[in-house]
């Protein structure tokens, strides 16, 4: 996809962070957008934003663990915009919690839309991307899908997951020859809400100290805009790159993540120690 003019982009978790800024970076470069979230009123934010663009914006609001309502958006989608040529499955949330202290009802909530959500949101629009001519799905994973954190144990899983599926999806599309691409995105650290609207189970406490102080510590660690975010997504898209590193950040936990395992574990193992001393 060399151009976005006069192409559809559905967005996932279009409501604020990175999916408000995709929206608003696609909407830049002339792509009409479908978005979608639970926050209806986030969503109309989004919207206010890509005023003026000159593209057309349709919006739902869609529980992306819920399968039904993503094959009924993406049915809608089709039929309002008359075609679907890029989808962005990027709704995601976070949960803090050891692995023995999780509920599962947690460890389920967090996979239903990390995860699942990005199976369901691929699967019921991949049909419409390849009537379309030319598709593209962007799946985004973290660079919690590269490395492991203690205390992310569930993050970690679907975010693992994520990367897995999209790359043997991608493979899938070129071994048939398909007009649907895929790429899959891993953000580093980007200044958003995604640490502050966080699930934050008690036991993370053993391994970091006060939750409230290690939310505040870790969203220092937040070094990319959405907007430039955004920008490097969209530019990967276009570029066709099976993986998006975003960020500096991003880049170099790519590069610890290709050393021995005990090499980053134990710096990770070792720092989580002095911190609950």
């Amino acid at each position: 996809m060399k151009d976005f003019t006069g192409r559809v982009a559905a967005v996932t978790g279009a409501a604020s962070g990175i999916g408000r800024a995709v929206a608003g970076e696609l909407a830049r470069r002339g792509a009409h957008l479908a978005l979608s979230d639970i926050d209806e009123a986030g969503l109309h934010g989004t919207v206010k934003q890509c005023e003026g663009s000159g593209t057309g914006v349709t919006t739902a609001v869609v529980d992306v663990a819920d399968r039904d309502a993503v094959y009924g958006w993406a049915d809608k989608v089709q039929a309002d915009h008359g075609k679907v040529n890029l989808l962005v499955n990027n709704a995601g949330v976070a949960l803090g919690a050891t692995v023995e202290s999780m509920s599962y009802a947690d460890f389920e909530w967090l996979m239903n839309i990390n995860f699942w959500g990005v199976v369901y949101g691929t699967k019921a629009f991949l049909p419409h991307l390849r009537a379309s001519g030319e598709g593209h799905i962007a799946n985004v994973s973290s660079v919690f899908g590269l490395i492991s954190v203690p205390s992310q144990s569930a993050y970690n899983a679907a975010k693992f997951a994520v990367r897995g599926f999209s790359d043997t999806l991608r493979m899938e599309l070129e071994i048939e020859g398909a007009p649907v691409s895929v790429t899959t995105i891993h953000p580093g650290g980007i200044k958003t809400n995604i640490a502050r609207n966080a699930r934050v189970d008690p036991s993370v406490e053993l391994l970091a100290g006060d939750a409230d102080a290690a939310r505040r510590d870790f969203e220092r660690v937040f070094i990319t805009s959405p907007e430039k975010a955004a920008r490097q997504i969209v530019n990967a898209i276009q570029r066709d790159r099976r993986r998006a590193l975003i960020g500096p950040d991003a880049k170099a936990i790519d590069f610890v993540s290709r050393l021995p395992a005990v090499l980053y574990q134990s710096v990770l193992t070792k720092g989580a120690a002095r911190l609950r001393r």
